[in-house]
Protein backbone atom coordinates (compact mmCIF):
# COMPACT_ATOMS: atom_id res chain seq x y z
CA UNK A 1 0.00 0.00 0.00
CA UNK A 2 3.07 2.48 0.39
CA UNK A 3 4.14 2.58 -3.33
CA UNK A 4 3.54 4.23 -6.39
CA UNK A 5 2.29 8.03 -6.79
CA UNK A 6 0.37 9.65 -4.04
CA UNK A 7 0.58 6.18 -2.02
CA UNK A 8 -1.80 5.36 -0.36
CA UNK A 9 -4.41 7.58 -1.40
CA UNK A 10 -4.48 6.25 -4.86
CA UNK A 11 -3.95 2.47 -3.70
CA UNK A 12 -6.80 3.04 -1.38
CA UNK A 13 -8.96 4.40 -4.07
CA UNK A 14 -8.15 1.46 -6.54
CA UNK A 15 -8.89 -0.85 -3.61
CA UNK A 16 -12.56 0.62 -3.16
CA UNK A 17 -12.91 0.04 -7.32
CA UNK A 18 -11.92 -3.49 -6.66
CA UNK A 19 -14.24 -4.17 -4.12
CA UNK A 20 -17.36 -2.46 -5.42
CA UNK A 21 -17.52 -4.98 -8.19
CA UNK A 22 -19.59 -7.72 -8.60
CA UNK A 23 -17.14 -10.01 -7.97
CA UNK A 24 -14.29 -10.06 -5.88
CA UNK A 25 -11.34 -11.78 -4.06
CA UNK A 26 -12.32 -13.99 -0.97
CA UNK A 27 -9.87 -12.04 0.86
CA UNK A 28 -7.60 -9.22 0.77
CA UNK A 29 -4.52 -8.40 2.32
CA UNK A 30 -3.55 -4.53 2.49
CA UNK A 31 0.07 -4.71 3.93
CA UNK A 32 1.28 -0.93 5.03
CA UNK A 33 2.10 1.72 7.64
CA UNK A 34 -1.19 1.04 9.62
CA UNK A 35 -1.37 5.22 10.97
CA UNK A 36 -1.30 6.15 7.82
CA UNK A 37 -3.46 3.59 5.78
CA UNK A 38 -5.97 2.70 8.20
CA UNK A 39 -7.68 6.49 8.28
CA UNK A 40 -7.63 5.70 5.28
CA UNK A 41 -9.34 2.66 4.69
CA UNK A 42 -12.36 3.66 7.04
CA UNK A 43 -12.70 6.93 5.18
CA UNK A 44 -13.12 5.12 1.84
CA UNK A 45 -15.84 2.39 4.06
CA UNK A 46 -13.80 -0.54 3.10
CA UNK A 47 -11.89 -1.57 6.00
CA UNK A 48 -13.81 -4.39 7.40
CA UNK A 49 -13.49 -6.06 3.83
CA UNK A 50 -9.96 -6.43 4.16
CA UNK A 51 -7.41 -7.73 6.50
CA UNK A 52 -4.75 -4.93 7.00
CA UNK A 53 -1.63 -5.83 8.00
CA UNK A 54 0.81 -3.57 9.80
CA UNK A 55 4.27 -2.50 8.28
CA UNK A 56 6.30 0.10 10.03
CA UNK A 57 9.30 0.22 7.07
CA UNK A 58 9.13 1.97 3.93
CA UNK A 59 11.31 0.74 0.87
CA UNK A 60 11.99 4.13 -1.00
CA UNK A 61 13.06 4.62 -4.48
CA UNK A 62 16.45 5.54 -3.94
CA UNK A 63 17.23 2.49 -1.85
CA UNK A 64 19.59 -0.16 -3.17
CA UNK A 65 17.09 -3.34 -3.95
CA UNK A 66 18.85 -6.22 -2.20
CA UNK A 67 20.49 -4.14 0.71
CA UNK A 68 17.11 -2.67 1.19
CA UNK A 69 14.86 -5.61 1.17
CA UNK A 70 17.60 -7.48 3.38
CA UNK A 71 17.65 -4.60 6.10
CA UNK A 72 14.11 -3.56 5.67
CA UNK A 73 12.42 -6.94 6.73
CA UNK A 74 9.18 -5.10 8.21
CA UNK A 75 8.43 -3.22 4.92
CA UNK A 76 5.88 -4.08 2.85
CA UNK A 77 7.63 -5.69 0.28
CA UNK A 78 9.49 -7.87 2.39
CA UNK A 79 6.05 -8.89 4.74
CA UNK A 80 4.34 -9.52 1.10
CA UNK A 81 6.94 -11.78 0.05
CA UNK A 82 7.02 -13.30 3.21
CA UNK A 83 3.43 -14.01 3.27
CA UNK A 84 3.30 -15.55 -0.35
CA UNK A 85 6.00 -17.69 0.36
CA UNK A 86 4.40 -19.16 3.63
CA UNK A 87 1.36 -19.92 1.71
CA UNK A 88 -0.59 -17.28 3.47
CA UNK A 89 -2.05 -15.29 0.56
CA UNK A 90 -1.77 -16.15 -2.99
CA UNK A 91 -0.71 -13.49 -5.22
CA UNK A 92 1.24 -10.13 -3.79
CA UNK A 93 1.04 -6.83 -6.03
CA UNK A 94 2.75 -3.56 -5.25
CA UNK A 95 3.63 -0.40 -7.58
CA UNK A 96 6.66 0.38 -4.74
CA UNK A 97 10.20 -0.33 -5.81
CA UNK A 98 10.34 -2.32 -9.20
CA UNK A 99 14.21 -3.60 -7.94
CA UNK A 100 12.88 -5.09 -4.43
CA UNK A 101 9.94 -6.84 -6.42
CA UNK A 102 12.77 -8.22 -8.37
CA UNK A 103 15.04 -9.35 -5.87
CA UNK A 104 11.97 -10.83 -3.65
CA UNK A 105 10.60 -13.00 -7.01
CA UNK A 106 13.88 -14.63 -7.07
CA UNK A 107 15.58 -15.05 -4.08
CA UNK A 108 12.44 -15.45 -1.77
CA UNK A 109 9.55 -16.79 -4.46
CA UNK A 110 12.34 -18.37 -6.39
CA UNK A 111 11.70 -18.45 -10.39
CA UNK A 112 10.27 -21.30 -12.40
CA UNK A 113 13.10 -24.34 -12.93
CA UNK A 114 14.95 -23.01 -16.25
CA UNK A 115 13.85 -19.49 -16.31
CA UNK A 116 16.51 -16.69 -16.21
CA UNK A 117 14.63 -13.64 -15.17
CA UNK A 118 11.28 -12.47 -14.31
CA UNK A 119 9.47 -9.92 -16.42
CA UNK A 120 7.17 -7.50 -16.42
CA UNK A 121 4.22 -7.26 -18.64
CA UNK A 122 1.46 -4.33 -19.40
CA UNK A 123 -1.70 -4.76 -21.01
CA UNK A 124 -2.13 -2.39 -24.33
CA UNK A 125 -5.28 -1.57 -25.33
CA UNK A 126 -6.01 -1.95 -28.92
CA UNK A 127 -7.60 0.45 -31.37
CA UNK A 128 -10.01 -2.41 -32.30
CA UNK A 129 -11.06 -2.45 -28.62
CA UNK A 130 -8.71 -6.37 -28.40
CA UNK A 131 -6.02 -6.07 -25.96
CA UNK A 132 -1.93 -7.32 -26.38
CA UNK A 133 0.93 -7.51 -24.21
CA UNK A 134 4.33 -5.76 -24.27
CA UNK A 135 6.76 -6.64 -22.27
CA UNK A 136 9.79 -6.30 -20.55
CA UNK A 137 8.35 -2.95 -19.75
CA UNK A 138 10.73 -2.34 -17.18
CA UNK A 139 12.39 -4.71 -14.97
CA UNK A 140 15.32 -5.37 -16.92
CA UNK A 141 17.63 -2.43 -18.41
CA UNK A 142 20.25 -4.61 -20.07
CA UNK A 143 18.31 -7.87 -21.98
CA UNK A 144 20.13 -10.91 -23.73
CA UNK A 145 18.34 -12.81 -26.58
CA UNK A 146 18.15 -15.75 -23.90
CA UNK A 147 16.45 -13.41 -22.02
CA UNK A 148 13.49 -12.07 -24.76
CA UNK A 149 13.23 -15.63 -25.81
CA UNK A 150 11.47 -16.72 -22.27
CA UNK A 151 9.94 -13.54 -22.26
CA UNK A 152 7.98 -14.68 -25.42
CA UNK A 153 7.25 -17.65 -23.91
CA UNK A 154 6.52 -16.53 -20.73
CA UNK A 155 4.13 -13.64 -22.66
CA UNK A 156 2.48 -16.45 -25.11
CA UNK A 157 2.02 -18.37 -21.93
CA UNK A 158 -0.07 -15.23 -19.88
CA UNK A 159 -1.93 -14.26 -23.44
CA UNK A 160 -3.28 -17.80 -23.81
CA UNK A 161 -4.41 -18.53 -20.18
CA UNK A 162 -4.66 -15.22 -18.57
CA UNK A 163 -5.79 -13.18 -21.70
CA UNK A 164 -7.87 -15.83 -23.34
CA UNK A 165 -5.81 -15.41 -26.65
CA UNK A 166 -5.98 -18.56 -28.27
CA UNK A 167 -2.91 -18.22 -30.60
CA UNK A 168 -0.93 -15.16 -29.19
CA UNK A 169 1.05 -13.90 -32.46
CA UNK A 170 4.25 -12.14 -31.09
CA UNK A 171 6.35 -9.60 -32.31
CA UNK A 172 9.67 -7.65 -31.25
CA UNK A 173 9.65 -4.46 -31.29
CA UNK A 174 12.51 -2.84 -34.01
CA UNK A 175 13.63 0.15 -35.90
CA UNK A 176 12.44 -1.41 -38.50
CA UNK A 177 10.23 -4.31 -40.09
CA UNK A 178 13.18 -5.90 -42.03
CA UNK A 179 14.81 -8.73 -40.52
CA UNK A 180 18.05 -6.84 -40.96
CA UNK A 181 17.18 -4.28 -39.10
CA UNK A 182 18.27 -3.41 -35.54
CA UNK A 183 21.12 -4.43 -33.38
CA UNK A 184 23.02 -7.90 -33.27
CA UNK A 185 21.10 -8.62 -30.74
CA UNK A 186 18.14 -8.13 -32.09
CA UNK A 187 18.86 -9.56 -35.72
CA UNK A 188 19.57 -13.18 -33.59
CA UNK A 189 16.89 -12.87 -31.71
CA UNK A 190 14.26 -12.55 -35.37
CA UNK A 191 16.61 -15.59 -36.91
CA UNK A 192 16.16 -17.63 -33.81
CA UNK A 193 12.85 -16.67 -33.58
CA UNK A 194 11.51 -17.72 -37.14
CA UNK A 195 13.90 -20.81 -36.98
CA UNK A 196 12.79 -22.32 -34.15
CA UNK A 197 9.17 -20.90 -32.89
CA UNK A 198 6.76 -22.32 -35.23
CA UNK A 199 4.09 -22.50 -32.43
CA UNK A 200 3.92 -19.01 -32.74
CA UNK A 201 3.92 -15.96 -35.44
CA UNK A 202 6.51 -14.29 -35.38
CA UNK A 203 7.67 -10.50 -37.28
CA UNK A 204 9.32 -6.91 -36.95
CA UNK A 205 7.21 -4.54 -35.47
CA UNK A 206 7.76 -0.84 -35.23
CA UNK A 207 6.86 1.06 -32.24
CA UNK A 208 3.82 3.31 -34.21
CA UNK A 209 1.63 0.04 -34.23
CA UNK A 210 1.62 -1.07 -30.82
CA UNK A 211 -2.41 0.52 -30.79
CA UNK A 212 -3.35 -0.55 -34.01
CA UNK A 213 -5.13 -3.99 -35.17
CA UNK A 214 -2.95 -4.07 -38.80
CA UNK A 215 -1.22 -6.96 -37.70
CA UNK A 216 -3.95 -8.87 -36.28
CA UNK A 217 -3.48 -7.29 -33.31
CA UNK A 218 -6.68 -9.01 -32.06
CA UNK A 219 -4.37 -12.30 -31.41
CA UNK A 220 -1.13 -10.34 -30.74
CA UNK A 221 1.11 -9.41 -28.11
CA UNK A 222 3.99 -7.30 -28.48
CA UNK A 223 7.61 -7.05 -26.91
Amino acid sequence: MMGGDFAPLEAVKGLQLFINQPHKAEGIFCIGDEAVVKPLLESFNILNDVHLVHAPEVIGYHEHPTKALKEKQRSSIAIGFHLLATGKIDAFISAGNTGAMLVGAMFTIKAIEGIIRPTIGTIIPKTDGSTGLILDAGLNADCKPEHLNQFAILGSLYAQNILGIASPKVGLINVGEEEGKGNLQVMWKAATCLQTKPMWWFVMVLQEILFSNSLKASTMWLY
